[in-house]
C-alpha cells in the first residue's frame, strides 16, 4: 500500500505563486509516473500535470506555462509549482500514482481575486 500525502495548499491572492508537495511512502518515486489532478467545486476531477519515470512532463492547457511538476528522488516527494494563480485555479489538488491507481487525500488551493 502506497501512501500519498499532499501539502502546501493555501488561500492566496490572484497573481501569487504556490508550491504543492506530495510526500510518498515510495522507496523509489523515480520509478513511477506521478501526476497531479484537481477538482473544483461542482466539477469533475481533471488532469493537471504528469511526470513520467523518465522525467518527461506534460501539462493541461489550463496550467501550461504557469506550472512546473518536479520531484526530489532523495525525499520521494513530488512537487507542483504554480504561478500567476487565477480564481479558476481554486480546487482541491490531488497527487496520483497511475500504477495501481493511488490517490492522496488532497490539499485545498483557494485563489482570491
Amino acid at each position: 500500500q502506497v501512501q500519498l500525502v499532499e501539502s502546501g495548499g493555501s488561500l492566496v491572492q490572484a497573481g501569487e505563486s504556490l508550491r504543492l508537495s506530495c510526500a510518498t511512502s515510495e522507496t523509489n518515486v523515480r520509478l513511477h509516473d506521478m501526476a497531479w489532478y484537481r477538482q473544483a467545486p461542482g466539477k469533475y476531477r481533471e488532469f493537471v500535470a504528469i511526470m513520467t519515470s523518465r522525467g518527461a512532463t506534460r501539462y493541461a492547457d489550463a496550467v501550461k506555462g504557469r506550472s512546473t511538476i518536479s520531484r526530489d528522488n532523495a525525499k520521494n516527494t513530488v512537487f507542483l509549482q504554480m504561478s500567476s494563480l487565477e480564481s479558476k485555479d481554486t480546487a482541491v489538488y490531488y497527487c496520483h500514482r497511475p500504477l495501481w491507481d493511488y490517490w492522496g487525500q488532497g490539499t485545498q488551493v483557494t485563489v482570491s481575486s
